[in-house]
């Protein structure tokens, strides 16, 4: 298993860590800050070494309860134990896509009454899908857009902690974001709350406030069907 140090504390940037398994150009650690993907956010890149001996971090990946990192090149096997560097630049900005995105969320279901069903993010621009029972104009985008503008500034506490399973299917936010989805065998369900505005089921690293986001400024929006919509958008 692969303690997951990016769940723990996600500004977290450099860790120490022991070779578990190298098979060429793939490690596993017995712990790792390097987030490996999913929910919509990609994974971390940075890098891995020891003295003179040094290899990129160009993917990662989950693979049951332990976090594959895929190398620029192999390390060689005498190497036993580690330092990690994680590329700061790339996981702050999805951090602040990631709560941008939560926020966004919380916005469209409370004034829109809009269910959210899919969302991305990189490190420049993001977007979400949301099934939008009202009618869809330009006037409503910029609504959308001066709503969650407004929520972002009101620096809200964004808080991260744990329930049963059973309990986090009685919460009816929880339930509108798919909890239900996580599998069978996940007992305790990681939640992201952001303080008065959205609660979901989360995997991801956020920031710790609102306030670290910045504005949002959508730069496209459509209609992929009768309910279903899109946003685009960029941080500012």
């Amino acid at each position: 298993m692969t303690g997951e140090l990016f769940l723990e504390d996600a500004y977290l940037r450099e860790f120490e860590a022991r070779v578990v398994k190298l098979d060429g150009r793939e490690m596993v650690l017995d712990r790792t800050v390097f987030y490996p993907g999913g929910g919509g956010q990609p994974s971390d890149k940075g890098t891995l070494g020891i003295g003179p001996i040094h290899a990129s971090v160009v993917d990662v990946r989950r693979e049951g309860n332990v976090v594959v990192h895929v190398l620029d090149a192999p390390i060689p096997g005498t190497v036993r134990d580690l330092k990690g560097d994680l590329d700061w630049e790339r996981r702050y900005a999805h951090m602040r896509y990631h709560t941008a995105l939560h926020v966004l969320s919380g916005v469209i279901w409370k004034s829109f009454d809009a269910k959210v069903t899919g969302g991305q993010m990189r490190t420049d621009r993001a977007r979400m899908d949301f099934s939008f029972p009202g009618e869809w104009t330009a006037d409503v985008v910029a609504e959308i857009e001066r709503l969650t503008n407004e929520a972002l500034t009101q620096e809200r506490t964004v808080k991260v902690y744990e329930l049963p399973r059973e309990e986090a299917l009685r919460n009816p936010d929880l339930i509108r974001t798919q909890v239900n989805l996580v599998p069978e065998r996940v007992k305790t369900i990681r939640i992201v709350e952001i303080d008065g505005l959205d609660t979901q089921a989360d995997g991801g690293t956020h920031v710790a406030n609102t306030g670290e986001v910045g504005g949002i400024e959508i730069t496209s929006h459509k209609s992929k069907g009768r309910q279903n919509k899109r946003i685009e958008f960029v941080l500012r």
